[in-house]
């Protein structure tokens, strides 16, 4: 374990796509990433290739659904630096297009497992890392149709989306999030939505680049100490809950 007077973070689900994105702009900062992936070939291919772009990456194997496996990731990062100063939980999965009325409870617990269970199960191991920080931040990578208020409003495309498992999870999430900004009112923690990037969960047929989408995760990542908690915010701004 070494003390870094540079800004320390990890990013969840990194080995591709949007988390990728975000170690590339964080990286690109000067500061030190843990670049995480349940994968390790695929997470340890994609750190080196950023590593050789001079930025400090490092890989740290991370299945956001198991115990032991995040035990383990603590450990090592322990191991090498004496906080965390930004933590993004951007580790999720997608499911199928299906009729909510076609789904039963088995169909979501994947989902929910992944993006609801696996966000929580990771910042509270990491929580005394982060309490170690003068400035921790906390981003969950949430979406658009986590809204409630928009997925009401026929106006609204996410009117017409329906995924019951998807959407409801990071609606879960979102609270989340509002839970944990009210108890640590020292951390500056959120919910971003990153749009619709085009990346393996959608087979590539979103409307925004990773580049676009990471705007908003690494602006509430580099959030001033003052800087905004408890919100859910996308590339224009603040989100109807």
């Amino acid at each position: 374990m070494t003390a870094d007077l540079r800004t320390v973070a990890l990013v969840t689900g990194a080995n591709k796509g949007l988390g990728l994105e975000t170690v590339r702009h964080l990286s690109s900062r000067g500061w030190r990433v843990f670049l995480t992936a349940r994968d390790p070939e695929r997470g340890r291919q994609a750190a080196d290739s950023l590593a050789r772009e001079g930025l400090d990456v490092a890989f740290v194997e991370l299945d956001v659904t198991s115990d032991d496996s995040t035990a383990t990731a603590v450990k090592a990062v322990t191991e090498q630096v004496d906080r965390l100063d930004v933590l993004v939980n951007n580790a999720g999965v997608g499911g199928p297009l299906m009729s909510p009325a076609d789904m039963d409870a088995g169909m979501l617990r994947p989902l929910y497992e992944a993006n609801v269970f696996g966000p929580v199960r990771v910042t509270h191991a990491f929580l005394p890392l982060l309490r170690r920080s003068e400035h921790p931040r906390v981003v969950m990578v949430s979406s658009a149709l986590a809204s409630l208020a928009n997925a009401a409003d026929p106006a609204r495309p996410e009117h017409g989306f329906l995924a019951l498992d998807y959407a409801s999870s990071k609606t879960a999430l979102n609270m989340i999030v509002s839970q944990y900004a009210r108890a640590l009112p020292t951390f500056r923690i959120n919910a971003a939505d990153p749009g619709n990037p085009a990346t393996d969960m959608n087979h590539h047929t979103g409307i925004h680049t990773v580049a676009e989408a990471a705007e908003v995760v690494v602006r509430l990542a580099t959030l001033d100490p003052d800087g905004p908690t408890g919100g859910f915010f996308g590339s224009d701004g603040p989100i109807p809950w």
